[in-house]
């Protein structure tokens, strides 16, 4: 997470008179958010929604299939490809640290500089690599490992600096308006995905000079994006972490606290209103992680769930290129519609959840993600199975992983204090980077030495897993909203 703008024509729909009125209230038992105003808030929600379709496009040349194919240019190994998997998950080990690090320093928008900003401009060492290989100063076996160089670099760099965009724009988006606020946000990321990959593609595959410098081409384009969303970032309130641990209500305090913006125009503290006040509970106030149940009970599903997912998840493409020998034209199409229905569908769970919460959903759409491994294993590759069963298990996959994506993130910013905010939020990364990563190599392991059974043996247990790892939800009646 590891990351994740221009304004646009068309409004965000963000109604930002439903925040609590601006009178405030301070007593020993609430904790109070730093004030900051209604426009503040309007701005940085624009901003933040604008930098994530730009982040999208800095993703498409980063990774994904662009990255894959480029690799497969170079004949790149398979234990490359198990790397290039499985760096994204073992780099969220280093979110703790970064954490720590974030909550020294005095701004969050200097903090993102420091690491999204470095990890993203280490990409062009890639692009003048794929020149100079067209131009023969390097070999294909350099070049992989020289993506494989920047690869870990600057996924370690964006886990540094993860946590504390998180708990930056968490501080940002009032209570009420989260899963609208986060559903159309992600939303318009999947589409600019959705539309920009295919393009994307054409360029590299149509490049007259070659697949390789086609993508050196949109990966170029890609940093330039992605520096432009980090410039986005600017026009968001500014919040200093050391602040923001220290602003909890006490019997002593008045309401005149003051926002911790650096870019806070005359007269803005007068108009302010606070974010949504939390009601304090032992929780929230203290700041050690062992005694905040609500907490542990939460790493308990989100380690065993990431677990679950990804024994079977990296193994569903095989699946269909390898055991029902599918042409990747099918699989291209299968994907785009999952895409499609994600993108959809986070705009309706988003509103979902401000009305019922996020556990309800996260348990109802979890159980219909489980059962997705065992449906896999019912289809062929018949007429009917190419044309209506395939496609619908996609668009089922995508609708409900909308829901489970986004409730999760939510219900992380409900149960984690305000103070040391970010340290949370990369503790659950990290033990979600390490089951994850080890539920993918246990997965190959299974696969690739007991063959195509081997593959149905995994999706096997890997849905009685995911549903297993929903207990601690299911129990936890008090687990957030």
């Amino acid at each position: 997470m590891d990351s994740s703008q221009i304004e646009t024509n068309a409004p965000l729909s963000i109604e930002i008179t439903e925040i609590s009125s601006p009178s405030i209230t301070l007593s020993p038992t609430s904790t109070l958010i730093p004030p900051i105003s209604k426009d503040g808030i309007r701005k940085s929600l624009k901003a933040s929604t604008i930098d994530g379709i730009f982040a999208a496009i800095f993703s498409i040349g980063t990774g994904g299939v662009l990255l894959g194919n480029f690799l497969v240019e170079l004949d790149a190994s398979p234990m490359v490809f198990g790397m290039v998997s499985s760096i994204p998950m073992l780099v969220n080990l280093f979110q703790p640290m970064g954490a720590y690090l974030s909550e020294r320093s005095t701004s969050r928008f200097q903090y993102s500089l420091r690491t999204h900003g470095i990890g993203r401009l280490l990409w062009l060492i890639l692009v003048i690599g794929i020149f100079s290989f067209g131009a023969g100063a390097l070999n294909s076996q350099q070049l992989v490992a020289l993506s494989l160089v920047i690869l870990v670099s600057s996924h370690l760099l964006g886990g540094l600096g993860t946590a504390s965009w998180f708990s930056w724009i968490a501080m940002l988006v009032p209570r009420r308006l989260r899963g609208r606020y986060f559903g159309l946000r992600n939303s318009l990321a999947n589409l600019t995905e959705l539309i920009g990959l295919p393009i994307a593609g054409l360029v590299v595959s149509h490049w007259y000079g070659g697949t390789i410098q086609g993508y050196g081409v949109i990966l170029l384009l890609g940093i330039i994006f992605g520096i432009v969303s980090l410039g986005c970032q600017y026009f968001q309130v500014d919040i200093n972490p050391q602040l923001q641990n220290t602003y909890y209500a006490n019997s002593s305090q008045t309401s005149n606290i003051q926002s911790n913006s650096a870019r806070k125009e005359p007269g803005e503290i007068s108009e302010a209103i606070s974010l949504p006040q939390i009601p304090a509970t032992q929780n929230q106030i203290d700041s050690s992680i062992w005694k905040n149940s609500n907490f542990l009970v939460f790493l308990l599903y989100f380690g065993s769930w990431t677990f679950a997912v990804n024994l079977s998840a990296p193994f569903f493409n095989l699946y269909l290129l390898d055991t029902l020998n599918l042409d990747v034209s099918w699989v291209t199409f299968y994907n785009s519609l999952r895409a499609g229905a994600h993108m959809v569908m986070l705009i309706v769970w988003g509103r979902l959840a401000d009305k019922i919460g996020n556990r309800p959903i996260l348990i109802s759409t979890g159980i219909l993600i489980a059962i997705i491994p065992w449906l896999w294993l019912k289809m062929g590759s018949s007429p009917l199975d190419l044309w209506l069963w395939l496609p619908l298990l996609h668009i089922f996959i995508g609708a409900n992983w909308g829901g489970v994506d986004l409730c999760n993130k939510n219900l992380q910013i409900e149960i984690a204090p305000v103070k040391n905010q970010s340290i949370y939020f990369a503790i659950a990364a990290a033990i979600a980077g390490v089951s994850g990563a080890l539920g993918a190599t246990i997965g190959g392991f299974i696969a690739q030495f007991a063959g195509s059974f081997g593959i149905a043996e995994v999706f096997i247990v890997s849905g009685i897993l995911r549903l297993a790892s929903l207990v601690p939800l299911i129990v936890k009646k008090d687990l957030g909203t």
